[in-house]
Parts: structure tokens; C-alpha cells; sequence
């Protein structure tokens, strides 16, 4: 639904506490001068002397399969998307053209759209004139809702109602079916198979693009 919308850092070195001065070597040597080039693009960072090897003696790789919860959870994960691509392809979106329930006209220009769900786009004009847009209790949806909805926009901004030839009656329409989130174990069990086979599928494609031996120190590239 279209509505209106809203560097480097300065070091000091302590003062003297005694009246005697004491030169080290490193106070002896010339001091390098900055490089302009480099004044604030210097970035912090650790130095590579200071990096420690991770001891990873102890770790012990644990296989998906033996964790139950993260499997059926890798899942329902992977059976939700399923269902959601499969409603892409399939399902008509409640704001395509067949789905128009009426438009709000004012001079003869289109102002607002509502659709048979009930949803409604309207210009940003429109909308801040109309304002809070509240449902009336009962109506969670529909050709009603849609009605009502056309009935205030049209008074707010003094325009007419013009129903479409799409539009239909409330006991005709249909809402929309949400994607079931429970899922039996034969259910869960299968959507990790075919998990498990998809991913072994990507990566037999991807490995069909490397170089593979032809023979005694000769190499084809099976995608040239």
C-alpha cells in the first residue's frame, strides 16, 4: 500500500623531573619527518607481531545432524521460503489491476485506488488531507473495507467515488491463507533432505567451472 511517507594521535613525552638530562640512543637519532600525504587517512590496527594462533587442540567439529533444534529449525526455515516463493508465482497481488475495487475522482483526476482487499494507495496530497486513516471496528478486510475506506477519502478531499468493473461483493472474496508454522516430523525431516540436496546441487555447479586434467600434465577448462 503507497500512502504518504515519510587519526592519528599526538604523543607528549613527560617532563623532565630532574635537572640532569639524559640522552638514549633513540634521543640521539634524527627524528623522521611526517608525511603530509598520510595526515589523517592513518587508520588504528593491531600489528601483526601481536596476533596470537588460536588453540584449537579441543574444538571438535559437530555435524548439523546431531544437533535436533538447529536441524528443524534449518527447516521450518527453509520450508517457509518455499512457501513464499511458491505465493510469488502463483498468487495475484492485491494491489494488480485486477484487483481494483473503486477510485476516488476529484476534477477527473485519480486521487486514490482502493482494491478489493481492502488496501488503498493514494496521492500524497490526498493523504495528507485524509489523515489518520482509521478502520472502523469489524472491518479487518475486504470489499467493506474497501467501501468504507473510498466513503472517507471521498469526503475529506470533496472527490467522487467511481466503482470499477473489477470490483467485487465481500461474500466473494477470499482472504489470503497464511503460510503454516507447524510442521510434522515427516514433514521437517524431508525439508532437510531436500536442504541437504540443494546445497550438494550448487556445489557440483560450482565446481563444473574448474580445471580439470585431460591427460599428463595438460588442463581443459570444461566451460571454454
Amino acid at each position: 500500500m503507497i500512502t504518504s511517507m515519510a587519526g592519528a594521535g599526538s604523543y607528549l613525552r613527560p617532563a623532565q623531573t630532574s635537572s640532569t638530562t639524559v640522552l638514549t640512543r633513540a634521543d640521539a637519532l634524527a627524528v623522521p619527518e611526517a608525511d603530509s600525504s598520510a595526515t589523517g587517512t592513518a587508520k588504528p590496527g593491531i600489528p601483526v607481531s601481536d596476533l596470537k594462533k588460536l588453540d584449537t587442540s579441543g574444538l571438535k567439529a559437530v555435524s548439523i545432524e546431531d544437533n535436533p533444534e538447529l536441524r528443524d529449525r534449518m527447516a521450518m526455515m527453509w520450508l517457509a521460503t518455499q512457501a513464499a516463493s511458491s505465493a510469488v508465482a502463483t498468487e495475484v497481488p492485491d494491489n494488480a489491476p485486477q484487483n481494483i475495487y473503486a477510485t476516488v475522482k476529484v476534477n477527473g483526476k485519480v486521487v486514490a485506488t482502493l482494491y478489493n482487499g481492502g488496501s488503498s494507495v493514494m496521492t500524497n496530497a490526498a493523504a495528507a488531507t485524509v489523515g489518520d486513516l482509521r478502520d472502523p471496528p469489524g472491518l479487518n478486510g475486504g470489499p467493506d473495507l474497501a467501501q468504507s475506506r473510498a466513503e472517507r477519502i471521498a469526503k475529506a478531499v470533496g472527490g467522487a467515488i467511481e466503482k470499477a468493473s473489477t470490483a467485487i461483493s465481500q461474500s466473494a472474496w477470499r482472504p489470503r491463507q497464511s503460510a503454516s508454522t507447524s510442521y510434522t516430523r515427516q514433514q521437517l525431516d524431508a525439508a532437510f533432505l531436500a536442504m541437504q540436496a540443494e546445497g550438494q546441487k550448487a556445489i557440483a555447479q560450482r565446481h563444473t567451472g574448474y580445471s580439470v586434467p585431460q591427460g599428463s600434465g595438460v588442463y581443459a577448462d570444461i566451460n571454454a
